[in-house]
């Protein structure tokens, strides 16, 4: 069960490390920090898809340290 683990989050670090590589820069700025930047803009399908498996994969990677960190899986 620890071999699984460790598998999925290599693999999860990977896919996150090429996910934030091929989203398109913003360029926000400090206006980023409050999300006024994006009060005009709206994105396109991909991108959202892209944000949604971003997201999705960052939890799995997250949920992965906690186990591994906390010793939970042994």
């Amino acid at each position: 069960m620890l071999g699984l683990i460790w598998t999925i989050q290599v693999i999860t670090s990977i896919l996150l490390i090429v996910l934030v590589l091929i989203h398109s820069p913003k360029g926000d700025g400090i206006a980023g920090i409050g999300g006024s930047a994006q009060l005009f803009t709206s994105q396109k399908g991909a991108e959202k898809n892209l944000n949604k498996l971003t997201a999705i994969i960052a939890v799995i990677f997250m949920v992965c340290v906690f186990l591994l960190g906390f010793g939970i899986v042994k």
